[in-house]
């Protein structure tokens, strides 16, 4: 009898999907999302060099002692403003981003959106 695939291996298999189409380069690094039900990371990538160019989360010094919760809407817009200021502080204004095989919506949508309010464009 065929099992329904589980939701990691969909996830899984969405995420390699979008990462063939997608490379972050020094002038326009890649910005990938993380979620976990705790808490949500950010991370602006080269892939070129394979290096984090800024990375930022709700674990972040500037952000832990601030929220009630690291895994909801508003802890994810406080974690898209982080690495949006942090980024500019780098000279980077640009870039790609990476939802990882998540849907646009909800805790990712809300750290999109706080990032370009910070200033980065993508």
């Amino acid at each position: 009898m065929l099992t329904k695939p589980d939701r990691k291996a969909i996830r899984a298999k969405r995420r390699r999907r979008v990462r063939n189409k997608i490379l972050g380069t020094a002038e326009r690094p890649r910005l990938n999302v993380f979620r976990s039900l705790n808490n949500i990371y950010a991370q602006l990538i080269n892939d070129e060099t394979g290096v984090t160019v800024v990375a930022a989360s709700t674990l972040s010094p500037e952000l832990k002692g601030q929220l009630k919760s690291g895994g909801n809407l508003e802890a994810a817009k406080a974690v898209g403003s982080l690495i949006g200021k942090q980024a500019l502080e780098k000279g980077v204004k640009e870039v790609i981003f990476d939802r990882a095989g998540y849907l646009y919506h909800g805790r990712v949508k809300a750290l999109a959106e706080g990032a370009r309010e910070a200033g980065l464009d993508f």
